[in-house]
């Protein structure tokens, strides 16, 4: 039986693939890369470590398709949908979750949540931290403003371009 040409990588939704994730990780460590930027089918990611601390672990600043699915196409996030409509509605900024894996609001389990709603947040501030295959990936605002919506629970788990929180830019801007 002839078998397709085209692998079960080229046929998968696009999105994050935690294992090449995991490899390009150990390529910076490897090479003591402090930033690495990657593209490949449509798909963008951005690493850096935190310069203050030369041996910690690269962590994830940004990962974005190039060309967002439509609506009926696998890897759509239907789920998302009622939080960005209602985010759109209430003209919030929303930064969305770069990776697949579990929302954390606080840096350990006993320690003070990064952000609640009203609290003011500048561009490059940590807002929560999502765990990805035992790497802590700390997620930071792209915008100034006022946290207006959370729209995950701690511990929760979280998909890649699901909302997490909304912000509302300062008045007069």
């Amino acid at each position: 039986m002839p078998r397709n040409s085209k692998t079960s990588a080229e046929t998968a939704p696009r999105g994050v693939d935690l294992p090449e994730v995991e490899r390009l990780l150990d390529f910076m460590q490897k090479h003591d890369l402090e930033e690495f930027e990657y593209e490949r089918n449509g798909f963008r990611i951005r690493l850096r470590k935190p310069s203050a601390v030369p041996a910690a672990s690269p962590r994830v600043i940004a990962a974005t398709e190039i060309a967002a699915p439509s609506a009926g196409e696998p890897g759509s996030s239907a789920p998302a949908r009622p939080a960005a409509e209602a985010a759109q509605s209430e003209d919030l900024h929303v930064i969305k979750s770069p990776i697949v894996g579990t929302f954390y609001a606080s840096p350990n389990p006993g320690a003070e949540i990064f952000v609640s709603v009203g609290s003011r947040v500048e561009v490059g501030q940590v807002l929560c931290i999502i765990e990805a295959m035992k790497l802590m990936n700390e997620i930071e605002s792209d915008m100034a403003g006022e946290v207006a919506r959370i729209f995950v629970e701690n511990g929760h788990p979280v998909e890649y371009g699901q909302p997490l929180f909304g912000i509302r830019p300062p008045r007069g801007k």
